[in-house]
């Protein structure tokens, strides 16, 4: 059995997937990019703030879901230029605090709407 998780303090999913799915005791997060839920606009004056609202985007979900970043098991970082890897894994890293989750992270040739960073997670309800 699975639920959706949606939630308004994240961005609505721009196709046909949802935000989050519980399935058992996990929690997949779709891919977020740095569209500010309030606006609707996305957030791209710098990659450590495209990051941050990336990230924030995730919190809101996790939150919605009833967990938090300590949940988290496995990222995926997608990035369209390598060279933004230390900026982005700064950021990111601010959001964990120990028992760091499993990581992978991409070079992609584009991502949605031109973004530079998408971030997808995989957390477990403990």
């Amino acid at each position: 059995m699975k639920k959706v998780i949606n939630t308004a303090n994240a961005p609505a999913p721009i196709g046909p997937y949802s935000q989050a799915i519980i399935a058992g005791d996990f929690v997949f997060v779709s891919g977020q990019v740095a569209i500010n839920p309030a606006n609707g606009e996305l957030v791209m004056d710098t990659i450590k703030s495209e990051t941050k609202q990336v990230m924030e985007n995730i919190k809101a979900i996790l939150v919605e879901a009833g967990i938090d970043f300590s949940n988290i098991v496995k990222t995926s970082i997608f990035l369209k230029d390598m060279q933004n890897f230390a900026q982005v894994n700064e950021v990111y890293g601010g959001y964990f605090s120990e028992q760091f989750p499993a990581r992978e992270t991409i070079q992609v040739a584009g991502l949605p709407k031109n973004v530079n960073v998408e971030i997808s997670v995989t957390a477990i309800k403990r």
